[in-house]
C-alpha cells in the first residue's frame, strides 16, 4: 500500500478512513510479527512510515469528531 499524505487523507470520508486505518493496523501487526521472527529484511524501514500513517489517520478522525 502506498504511503498516504495528509492531503489525500483529508479527502477521505469517515467510513473510508476507518477501513484504511483497520487495514494499516493489520499490515503493521504482520510486519511486526515478521520483524520479531527475523524474516523482515528489506521492509524494516516501512514499519516507521506505517506508524506515522496510522497517526495521521487518527489525527484526521479526531479532527472530524471535533467539528
Amino acid at each position: 500500500m502506498a504511503q498516504l499524505k495528509m492531503r489525500s487523507i483529508r479527502e477521505l470520508n469517515e467510513v473510508d478512513l476507518k477501513s484504511r486505518l483497520e487495514q494499516s493496523r493489520v499490515e503493521l501487526a504482520k510486519m511486526r510479527t515478521d520483524a520479531a521472527k527475523g524474516t523482515l529484511r528489506k521492509e524494516s524501514g516501512k514499519i516507521r512510515a506505517l506508524r506515522k500513517e496510522i497517526a495521521r489517520m487518527l489525527t484526521r478522525l479526531n479532527e472530524m469528531k471535533k467539528q
